[in-house]
């Protein structure tokens, strides 16, 4: 007689399942008395998959920076690494198609790549055309972006740093200048965007670079509100730092002294005292224009510190509080408790 078993199925009208010999023969299909095999798959995973949003595809862009020596290639390539571009400096033209082709199609991985090719690349330069167009065929989307600058700017730079132009050889600088000018001539009049820093710093040629390259959007200001203890000194890369000492340490309640600012009685003992949630949250109004300020002067990050005396319990709630408030305002937040676990 052959084993039998028990199965929970609602299906089924007999209480018994013979085992059959060969198993594998019904596996997805009907047994011998016609009545369906047991469910193999979990409750809910059909469900959790008919809700569950398929991740978009990310479109991937390519971008090649060249122009002129000294015009602020370098600068440019920078601000776009600051936008989180991953970014090569000086690549041969007939590595960029291969190094396209590394790019992840879709979810994580380097999708937006930025390419400095110049003249740095010596006889390498001359095939910069026909990858561009071998791009083109493809149908890699890519945009190139010229530097350029006034003859006597770049003269002007070049003389301040004391390097020689890749072209010169043997000539003056001049004679550099006006044959690159000469070579890159095609690859100017096929560039998507071409942007004079004759007239521009550093910090004006970041700005630039990110209004017509990189949208504003695209890194939104990142800011850490950090709690800590004054007795183990300020934060070093403190921007502002906010002193809640004013406030009745919860330190001096037995009930209170071994919980900290994250746990509700200690929160609610500090900023139920009078003045102090309107003062968090004052604080937290004052500062929201000057963080939307940040972004256009090219400062992607701050740091906010709350000191009290040990960094354990008011600190800690009042930074969490403002951190609240600063999140409603759209900003991106994220909380550090320094000297949590050090007392």
């Amino acid at each position: 007689m052959k084993d039998s078993f028990q199965i929970n199925d609602p299906s089924r009208t007999d209480s018994a399942f013979s085992q059959s010999d060969e198993p594998w023969r019904d596996y997805g299909q009907v047994n011998e008395r016609n009545q369906p095999a047991p469910r193999t798959v979990p409750d809910g995973i059909p469900l959790r998959d008919a809700y569950t949003r398929a991740q978009e595809p990310q479109n991937n862009e390519v971008l090649i920076i060249t122009g002129y020596s000294g015009a602020g290639r370098t600068g440019a390539a920078r601000a776009l690494e600051d936008l989180d571009w991953y970014v090569v400096d000086n690549l041969p033209p007939q590595m960029l198609p291969a190094l396209v082709g590394m790019m992840a199609p879709a979810g994580a991985g380097v999708h937006r790549l930025a390419v400095v090719i110049d003249v740095r690349s010596r006889a390498f330069f001359t095939e910069l055309i026909n990858t561009v167009e071998q791009l083109t065929e493809t149908g890699v989307p890519h945009r190139i972006l010229f530097l350029e600058a006034d003859t006597a700017t770049l003269v002007r730079r070049y003389e301040s740093n004391r390097r020689p132009h890749p072209m010169q050889g043997n000539g003056m600088l001049l004679d550099g200048i006006h044959a690159e000018a000469r070579l890159l001539a095609p690859l100017r009049s096929r560039a998507d965007e071409v942007i004079d820093t004759t007239h521009m710093n550093v910090h004006d040629l970041s700005r630039h670079v990110r209004d017509v390259i990189a949208a504003e959007g695209n890194r939104p200001l990142k800011v850490t509100v950090e709690s800590f203890g004054f007795k183990r000194g300020i934060p070093l890369d403190a921007d502002h730092v906010l002193d809640v000492r004013f406030l009745k340490n919860p330190y001096w309640v037995d009930e209170l002294r071994h919980l900290t600012g994250r746990d509700e009685a200690v929160a609610n003992y500090v900023l139920n005292q009078p003045g102090a949630l309107a003062f968090a949250k004052g604080y937290a109004n004052l500062l929201a224009p000057m963080l939307n300020g940040y972004l256009v002067e090219l400062k992607p990050f701050t740091t906010i510190a709350v000191g009290c005396t040990g960094g354990k319990h008011r600190s800690v709630a009042v930074s969490e509080c403002i951190a609240a408030v600063l999140r409603d305002k759209g900003f991106s937040v994220r909380v550090v408790h320094r000297d949590l676990g050090r007392e």
